[in-house]
């Protein structure tokens, strides 16, 4: 299983629209993803940041989803977001969460 962990900056007082769009915009393409898995999204306590961790059947889908379905994703939030958002990746080695399986 494999993340990837978006840090994104958000325009002021644009949280409540991030969270509406995420809902009807990213989640629906991100469900057609092959090898998504889960979407977890986090808002900052001041509202002005979030975190959004999508996890991957393997570091393959992940990366093509990268590729190809990723830079819609951006301009769908690209009324909330301010600047590039940071992506980093990772192989998850624990989770709690039942659809998500760790290197075993």
């Amino acid at each position: 299983m494999f993340a990837r962990n978006v840090h994104l900056q958000l325009k002021p007082n644009t949280a409540t629209q991030f969270t509406q769009t995420l809902e009807k915009e990213v989640l629906p393409l991100l469900r057609k993803q092959p090898g998504f898995q889960e979407e977890i999204a986090f808002i900052g306590s001041t509202g002005n940041e979030a975190y959004a961790i999508s996890f991957w059947e393997s570091k393959d889908k992940a990366e093509q989803y990268g590729r190809a379905a990723y830079p819609e994703v951006l301009k769908a939030l690209g009324n909330v977001v301010k600047g590039t958002p940071e992506v980093l990746s990772y192989e998850v080695c624990s989770s709690t969460i039942p659809k998500i399986t760790t290197r075993g």
